[in-house]
């Protein structure tokens, strides 16, 4: 019997090799302008070597504006398009795809920079978490950003990528738009499901009309919000039936996948799943310090032994029991309703999972970016008949807290023969240097 795991996997216009993603996961790679370098070319054929069938970019900001923290490449101008070529052909001599994931962080920023001080949302309450200012889009800045995506997708196909995806989760500008748990306009934006959901309709469209229907399009979309997850006083926001329902409106307007996550902030005891290592997170924290409103008293939270348990008991409280396919029921729920393929994100690394969860119907694909942070060869191992790692991820999540600080890589160091082979694995990403 065939392995699923390496069929390929075909839609409407794009073949992928294999069923395993390389789900995005940014780092701090790239210039402060938002031009690319080779860091982030070397970063990005890690994976490829490594043999996993399509690579779903970091998040790449649309404009300046939408940007999480500097320091992230970004598709705002034509002069972005030779690079993010280069990008592409490095990836593509591995047989492996590369789809850009466009981006726009709304209110849910890291590190704002010196362009913006305040963010564009859905609306003008502040980001609950650090305590980033914003303020509602007007319909022009509205339309403003929506053009920006279209353009976005032009120059991603200019460069040769093999399609786009639509970052529709986990907190960022379209979740903000979505979620009624955040979005309060009483505009046509706001209000019931059909409105909530205008502005990324509004840009599948978009990006239909300026690159046509031959060009791979898919959304990654939290299928469920959790808002409530940390803080019992905010509202819960959407439910997997409002997502399966945006969903179909997303298949009625011509996108070629969904990608199932959670989640309506970013990090969320659902996304990425795993323990949240507090301990390790007053080291790069400071980062954020004169960002936001709320960054200090977070900054004493996460500091002091009392408080740093109770934050750490409640994240465990609302993560839930499961870590690896987490998302796979809500897959599940939405393959069911949609006629195109879908791909599951959430914690994958054991290979008899991933082939359950496609044969079971439960989803098409898996993405992941954590476990193949750990292992970059993982896909390699799967077919060499491995099943699971040596050494595999332990959702420690400290990739993802010193992720606004340092270089992004796997700071387990229980996973390794020393601390100084830790390091030179993390600093791997930056040979070849750009002027060896």
């Amino acid at each position: 019997m065939a392995d699923p795991i390496f069929e390929p996997l075909a839609f409407r216009c794009l073949t992928v090799k294999n069923r395993i993603f390389r789900s995005n996961v940014s780092g701090r790679f790239d210039n402060y302008d938002g031009s690319g370098n080779q860091a982030r070319i070397n970063w990005e054929t890690k994976f490829a070597a490594g043999g996993v069938g399509a690579i779903v970019s970091s998040f790449v900001p649309v404009t300046i504006r939408g940007r999480i923290v500097p320091n992230y490449a970004t598709i705002d101008r034509d002069e972005r398009i030779p690079f993010w070529k280069a990008v592409g052909r490095a990836v593509h001599e591995h047989d492996c795809r590369f789809i850009m994931q466009l981006s726009h962080a709304g209110r849910q920023r890291d590190i704002p920079g010196i362009e913006y001080e305040q963010a564009w949302s859905c609306t003008d309450r502040d980001e609950p978490l650090h305590g980033f200012p914003c303020v509602a889009m007007t319909q022009p800045q509205i339309g403003e950003t929506v053009a920006a995506f279209a353009a976005g997708a032009r120059r991603a196909r200019a460069a040769g990528l093999d399609g786009v995806e639509l970052h529709a989760a986990n907190g960022y500008l379209f979740t903000q738009f979505l979620s009624s748990a955040i979005n309060d306009r009483r505009d046509d934006y706001g209000g019931p499901l059909p409105q909530r959901a205008r502005v990324l309709l509004e840009v599948v469209a978009a990006i239909r009309a300026e690159v046509g229907t031959d060009f791979h399009l898919q959304v990654k979309i939290s299928a469920e919000d959790y808002n409530d997850a940390l803080d019992r006083h905010e509202k819960p926001g959407n439910t997997l039936d409002d997502t399966v329902q945006v969903c179909k409106w997303l298949d009625e307007a011509g996108v070629d996948a969904i990608h199932v996550s959670s989640g309506s902030y970013f990090p969320h005891p659902r996304n990425p799943p795993g323990s949240f290592p507090v301990s390790e997170l007053v080291k790069t924290y400071d980062q954020l310090l004169s960002s936001g409103s709320r960054a200090f008293r977070n900054y004493l939270l996460f500091r002091f032994d009392p408080t740093q348990r109770l934050f750490e008991r409640r994240w465990e409280e609302a993560q839930g029991d499961r870590i690896e396919g987490i998302n796979l029921p809500a897959a599940r729920a939405i393959k069911e309703a949609v006629g195109v393929p879908v791909l599951c994100t959430g914690g994958f690394q054991n290979a008899e999972v991933i082939r359950e969860a496609i044969r079971q119907g439960f989803c098409d694909a898996v993405t992941m970016a954590r476990p193949l942070i750990a292992n970059n060869d993982l896909v390699k191992q799967f077919a060499a008949g491995m099943g699971r790692p040596a050494r595999p991820c332990t959702y420690c999540n400290k990739c993802l807290v010193h992720a606004v600080e340092n270089p992004l890589g796997c700071y387990d160091v229980t996973r390794f023969d020393s601390y100084d082979a830790m390091v030179a694995e993390i600093m791997s990403v930056f040979e070849p240097a750009p002027f060896a």
